[in-house]
């Protein structure tokens, strides 16, 4: 997958901010995409943060999409149908953190190859299917069998559903990036003062 530039994620980053918005105001969601930057959509995730609380999240595997067009409509989501949630409402806007996930292509995969932190994966079993991003194992701290198992489990499947035959295990590397994240790596670097006992060479 090759790797956004900072354009194309400040432009993803506003196409889910005016999502988010509209949704919050329960207005139809903007479809002026004339700001499409062309990439076609491996599958991609919006995740909503409140503070330090996880707030909506809601993804979309590939469908060959634009991506402006699959983050728009997931940010939308996430604001309003994830079922652990109440629908976001207009006073919470401002206090909203937005973090966007672009997957790569899926691939098989099994144990021994997975990497917590660097790989998300998919589990499937019949109409069955768990996906977990990848900052979930590094925020949990799990083990590759852990992050596994807990996927199994988001599919609503038992934990060492993963071992049998008719489970597919898929994986995918993201590039994540919010709009705290982006706003500091533009931030002027500090101006270092010389003190006046410091050494001149």
């Amino acid at each position: 997958m090759s790797s956004l530039a900072d354009s194309e994620k400040k432009l993803l980053l506003g196409v889910a901010r005016r999502g988010l918005v509209a949704a919050a105001e329960r207005r139809e969601p903007p479809q002026d995409f004339s700001c499409d930057t062309g990439l076609l959509s491996t599958g991609a995730f919006v995740t909503l943060h409140r503070g330090s609380r996880l707030r909506g999240c809601i993804g979309q595997l590939s469908t060959g999409e634009p991506l402006v067009e699959m983050v728009a409509r997931c940010a939308r989501s996430a604001a309003l149908e994830d079922p652990r949630f109440s629908p976001v409402v207009p006073d919470e806007v401002a206090q909203i953190e937005i973090e966007i996930s672009v997957l790569s292509p899926l691939e098989d995969i099994t144990l021994d190859k997975i990497e917590p932190g660097t790989h998300g994966l998919i589990v499937s079993q019949g109409w069955r299917r768990g996906v977990l991003l990848p900052q979930v194992a590094t925020q949990f701290g799990w083990t590759a069998e852990r992050f596994l198992e807990e996927t199994c489990v988001k599919a609503g499947l038992d934990r060492e559903a993963w071992k049998d035959p008719e489970t597919r295990v898929q994986a995918f590397t993201a590039e994540v990036f919010s709009e705290s994240r982006l706003r500091e790596s533009h931030a002027e670097p500090p101006v270092l003062r010389k003190s006046r006992y410091s050494s001149s060479t």
